[in-house]
């Protein structure tokens, strides 16, 4: 491959862009940094927490840019896998406020990790791994 890739930021179609910046800010602890338009009904938003950034995309704008997504579900079986510092803490914070669909447990591979799912069914895992020694 020619270039070296750089970054990475999912783009998530979700039903209601309002509904899923609450739940991204106020429920995971991210922050907004971008909608449009400026007031809703949104169609697109950024948030980001840290080094992670997600873009949050209506349906419609999406489809029209890429018509690939017509009929297809959202949701899907994309997941995300986003390490944390402390992710006993993130679990005992979260459980109440999330459907929790994986519980938190140590993998074989050495990671700690739990995951749960966002208003419009995209699974989110919140992962630690193992420090030496």
């Amino acid at each position: 491959m020619p270039h070296h890739l750089t970054k990475l930021t999912p783009n998530l179609i979700v039903d209601d862009v309002s509904r899923s910046i609450a739940f991204y800010r106020d429920v995971l602890g991210f922050t907004l940094q971008t909608t449009v338009p400026d007031a809703a009904p949104y169609v697109f938003a950024i948030v980001q927490a840290g080094p992670v950034e997600i873009f949050l995309n209506a349906p419609a704008p999406a489809i029209a840019e890429y018509p690939a997504f017509k009929d297809r579900p959202i949701g899907g079986t994309l997941t995300l896998f986003i390490q944390v510092d402390n992710v006993r803490a993130a679990h005992e914070a979260l459980r109440s406020q999330v459907e929790i669909v994986m519980p938190l447990e140590k993998k074989w591979y050495g990671v700690t990790e739990f995951a749960f799912i966002d208003p419009d069914g995209y699974v989110i895992t919140f992962a630690q791994p193992e420090t030496g020694a």
